[in-house]
């Protein structure tokens, strides 16, 4: 098994990843700042989620594909395109609501969760990312593969929790303000169209 020295390397460095720009902290700090923290933690919890299936591809070898296959990259990062295209559309039509109502219609606990899987999971460039990321901290000598790339799939979702989970918090509380104010919370909304169809044409325009 892998020694306490290498995880703790391995977390620091998973840290520092997901605290640095990228598709997924940009599309929590978004859901929370415009749906209030408890939006941003399921979304949290569903990338994480997500974050089983990119693991389980590199330990089955599964990611391989995506790097291989150009159609079935394309299929994958088509895919996550065109919903994170729905998700600006619903944001560009979305009305605003204050007070209570807006808790009630903005807060389904399912919906934001499986939107935080489907956001992951169809980015292939996540498993990819994994495929060169995790091996460099196995070691053959030391123990079974499978059971080393599962464990620091697992590290690397704990420091996604905890990075995500405090963006999520930051972002509901400086969005709470925007939420009380009708044209401040049509902005917030538009805006967040606008940051859903960049993250849209960036994934369709990725490249392995």
């Amino acid at each position: 098994m892998l020694d306490p020295k290498t995880l703790l390397m391995f977390f620091t460095t998973s840290i520092l990843l997901a605290l640095s720009p990228g598709p997924d902290n940009l599309f929590v700090m978004t859901q929370a700042a415009q749906k209030g923290r408890k939006a941003g933690l399921l979304v949290t919890l569903g990338l994480s989620t997500g974050l089983l299936f990119h693991t389980a591809a590199v330990t089955f070898g599964v990611a391989t594909l995506f790097k291989t296959s150009a159609v079935a990259f394309t299929a994958l990062k088509f895919s996550g395109a065109g919903y994170l295209l729905y998700l600006a559309w619903q944001a560009f039509r979305a009305g605003a609501v204050t007070g209570a109502a807006a808790a009630v219609d903005q807060l389904n606990s399912g919906a934001l969760y499986r939107r935080g899987i489907i956001m992951n999971i169809t980015n292939p460039k996540v498993s990819i990312f994994f495929l060169a990321f995790l091996p460099q901290f196995v070691d053959p000598l030391k123990g079974q593969l499978t059971a080393q790339f599962l464990l620091l799939g697992a590290v690397f979702i704990i420091a996604t929790l905890i990075v995500f989970g405090a963006i999520s918090l930051l972002a509901g509380v400086f969005g709470e303000y925007f939420r009380h104010s009708l044209r401040a919370q049509k902005l917030l909304n538009r805006a967040a169209g606008g940051i859903f169809a960049g993250l849209a044409i960036k994934l369709a325009l990725a490249q392995r």
